[in-house]
Formats: C-alpha cells, structure tokens, sequence
C-alpha cells in the first residue's frame, strides 16, 4: 500500500463479523450491513450513496461514533444528548487508522443539527462558527456557516445528507469549500443523495442496494435517474402522472 494510504486518516472500515450474533435484527439485517465486510477510504472523498432505507446513514453514522464523534454530530468534544437512538453497530466496526492524526473533525448531519446548532449556543462558541447564531440563519447559511468557518483543515469530516439544507447552486459552493479543504490535506467521508455533491472527481462511490459495490459517477442510480429527468422532464412527467 502506497504512502499515500498510510497518511490518511482513515484508511477502511472492517465489520468484525464473528462478534455479530444474528443478522435478522436490526441493523444486522439490512442488506449493506449484512453484505459489508471492509469498506476502503479515499484519501479525498468517499461517498456512500443508495436508496431512503439502505442503510448508507446508519453506516456512516456507526462509523462516526466508532471514530469517537457524538451520535448528534459536532466535534469529538461534544458531549450532549437529546435522545439515544444510533444503533449498535459502530461496536461491532473496525476502524484502520493511517500514521497521521487529524488536527480537526466533525460529523455533520442534516437529521440532528437543530441539536447541535442549540448545544453551540449554550457553550457560547457561535464565535467560532462566524459569530451569529445558527439559529438566527436560515438552515442553508447554517450548514455553510459551519463548514466554512468551523472547518480548519488537516481534518476528518464526516457529512450526513449535506444537501438537505442547500439548495443546487450552495451545494456547488460546498464543493469549492471541499476543495479547499482537501488541499489542506483533509478527508471527507459523505452520504449523500445529490448528483452535484457526490460529483467530486477524486473521490471513490460507494452505491447501497442489494449490498454494497463501488461505482462510477455516471453508474449511480441518481445520476441516471436525475439526467433522464432533466434530459426530457415533460416526457418523465406524463409518464410519472398520467399512465397507468
């Protein structure tokens, strides 16, 4: 394995597969997690993409709480919690560390951040994430308030859905943001749905279905289904509304 590998910070994922006791509960059961045996990082972007119910943000989130971060998101220091609901999952992973250490981390995710945003104002840190509250923005500005201004670099970011809060022309400037990140030697792993966000070329595509395969960015299923719409949006839409 190249040098480059050692010095991410993530370097894969494993399922300890003997410590799991039975794969028809939950989250055992769902067919990525029954199908995961060892999930390789890239040092730039990962993303992990399917279908609602396939398991991509409990993957991710497992992943999270294994590397030390709040089930509800924000940095490793947070320490809050509003109500327990991640699942078992991150005790049966194991995570390949490389040499390097991230100086900066945080797991965002679209489901709880209401909560973390609440928790930032009762520390009183707004300062550190552009000095007016978060809930004082709108829930895009918010999103891009704390990657832009929170997010220093030489760091892990762990994204959830960021495109719940941002419309298509932020979810580009999210990119540039990445960007700029990634020349700061940081790594993004990134659930997502969105055809712009998941477009990042050095990057490797993890698509959920029937398990787990690795894609190209023109293979997924959203990117499919989104140009055939765009392609010919009245053609989709008489079908969608009016056949039977």
């Amino acid at each position: 394995m190249d040098s480059v590998k050692y010095n991410q910070y993530l370097r894969c994922v494993k399922l300890c597969r003997e410590k799991i006791h039975s794969f028809s509960k939950y989250p055992y059961c769902l067919s990525a997690v029954k199908d995961l045996s060892m999930l390789e990082f890239h040092p730039k972007v990962t993303y992990i993409v399917g279908e609602n119910g396939t398991g991509k943000s409990t993957i991710l989130e497992a992943i999270a709480v294994a590397y030390g971060f709040n089930p509800e998101g924000g940095t490793r220091n947070f320490n809050f919690s509003t109500k327990d609901t991640h699942s078992d999952l991150y005790r049966n992973l194991k995570l390949v560390k490389g040499v390097k250490r991230p100086n900066d981390g945080f797991f965002l995710r679209a489901e709880s951040f209401y909560n973390v945003a609440t928790n930032i104002d009762e520390i009183d840190a707004s300062s550190s994430y552009g000095g007016i509250s978060l809930h004082l923005q709108s829930h895009g500005e918010s999103f891009l308030s704390v990657i832009g201004n929170r997010f220093s670099g030489n760091g892990l970011y762990i994204l959830d859905e960021p495109e719940a809060a941002l419309s298509p022309s932020k979810q580009m400037s999210l990119i540039v943001i990445m960007n700029k990140l990634i020349q700061k030697k940081s790594q993004f792993i990134i659930a997502t749905h969105s055809p712009i966000i998941m477009s990042y070329p050095d990057s490797i595509i993890y698509e959920l279905s029937d398990g787990i395969k690795e894609v190209k960015y023109k293979d997924t299923e959203h990117y499919k289904i989104t140009k055939a719409f765009l392609d010919r949006p009245e053609k989709m839409l008489e079908m969608l509304l009016f056949e039977e």
